[in-house]
């Protein structure tokens, strides 16, 4: 028996119905969030392995609060620490199971979470949780939020958005520090597209508009993405993490990041460090061929190209497949309208990227 035969049927009549893909490692990749390209850094790889071949073991073992806790993953926190101007960190499996351990533990009994309607799915799942009050604001409308904070009678408040937003590719809006200053909130701040990619060290939104860290304030990072690797970190006030520790159900019974992924993002976030003028010259000089064949200016790497239509989203995909370009197709109900997700990374040659833009500008 097909039990969701007729769920199917309406996926692939609408246009919504999604399938894997093997990479094909001839194409062109414009589709990843492998914004810097150190997923194909081998110089990463082989210090990577050649540390941990040196250790007595190669994998976690075990939760982080129950002898999985290790000194490489200390001192990767401590570095992230360091660079972002956080009090303590904890590095758990990945950003969707960061924001779940957010949300799931600090939104308690008499709480209230306000968040952009745009904020990642992870989030919006732990939000649906019964034990969370939830409100959502219309994206980046920080009048809106000010507005529902000051009306709030809730014990405690708490924001999130995002540094980046994934499929947008924009801002969030420099105004909502003071507005979590001013009302006493939380502020979350998932940093998953803008971590490695915008800021006076690469290090994302807080970076970029020079944010004085405060206690109430918490960064959320991926390592799959700018950082080549795979998982997540959480930045926050010693208190905060604390909490987490003892409360956050994904950090608690999960196994604890691998070595190899901690020391592979270790080892990218000191290549970014002594790269980053050269890397941020790349990253512009990618938003200006972006804009200069298409029009459009991009805050970071993502390039949103709405074209309103699911099935012509994946007419495009394919097409431009046969060119060799891979790129993102991305339908209803991810976002509002269906758009081509071009992610102008620094794996690909600019020459490269010129053309796809060339071509993008006569399908879309």
């Amino acid at each position: 028996m097909l039990y969701y035969e007729n769920e199917l049927k309406a996926l692939k009549k609408s246009g919504r119905y999604r399938t894997r893909e093997v990479v094909v490692d001839s194409l062109h990749d414009f589709a990843s969030n492998d914004y810097l390209g150190l997923s194909h850094n081998k110089e990463l790889h082989k210090q990577t392995c050649q540390k941990l071949s040196k250790l007595d073991i190669h994998s976690s073992k075990a939760s982080m609060l129950v002898n999985g806790y290790h000194q490489i993953h200390k001192d990767f926190e401590d570095a992230l620490c360091e660079t972002n101007g956080f009090d303590a960190g904890v590095v758990l499996g990945s950003g969707f199971n960061a924001n779940i351990a957010l949300i799931e533990s600090l939104v308690r009994k008499g709480d209230e979470l306000f968040m952009d309607e745009l904020y990642h799915a992870s989030g919006v799942l732990a939000s649906s949780l019964e034990s969370v009050n939830v409100t959502f604001f219309q994206h980046n409308n920080m009048q809106e939020l000010q507005s529902l904070l000051t009306n709030s009678n809730a014990k405690r408040k708490i924001i999130a958005v995002e540094g980046i937003y994934s499929m947008d590719g924009d801002l969030c809006s420099k105004e909502v520090f003071d507005i979590a200053d001013v009302t006493n909130s939380l502020l979350i701040v998932d940093e998953a597209h803008s971590s490695g990619v915008i800021g006076e060290n690469l290090m994302g939104v807080f970076d970029f508009y020079g944010i004085d860290i405060k206690p109430h304030y918490i960064k959320m990072g991926t390592l799959g993405k700018a950082y080549g690797s795979f998982g997540a970190f959480i930045l926050a006030s010693e208190h905060i993490v604390e909490y987490l520790l003892n409360r956050a159900k994904p950090i608690i019974y999960a196994t604890s990041l691998s070595l190899y992924d901690t020391l592979l993002a270790h080892h990218a976030l000191l290549y970014i460090l002594n790269n980053k003028q050269a890397l941020k010259q790349e990253i512009q000089e990618r938003q200006s061929i972006v804009y200069e064949e298409l029009g459009v200016k991009v805050d970071g790497l993502i390039v949103p190209l709405v074209i309103n239509d699911n099935k012509k989203v994946l007419e495009i995909k394919e097409q431009l497949l046969e060119d060799g370009f891979a790129v993102g197709g991305i339908r209803q109900p991810t976002v509002p309208k269906a758009i081509v997700r071009l992610i102008a990374r620094l794996g690909e040659s600019k020459e490269s990227l010129r053309v796809l833009c060339q071509d993008l500008a006569k399908i879309k």
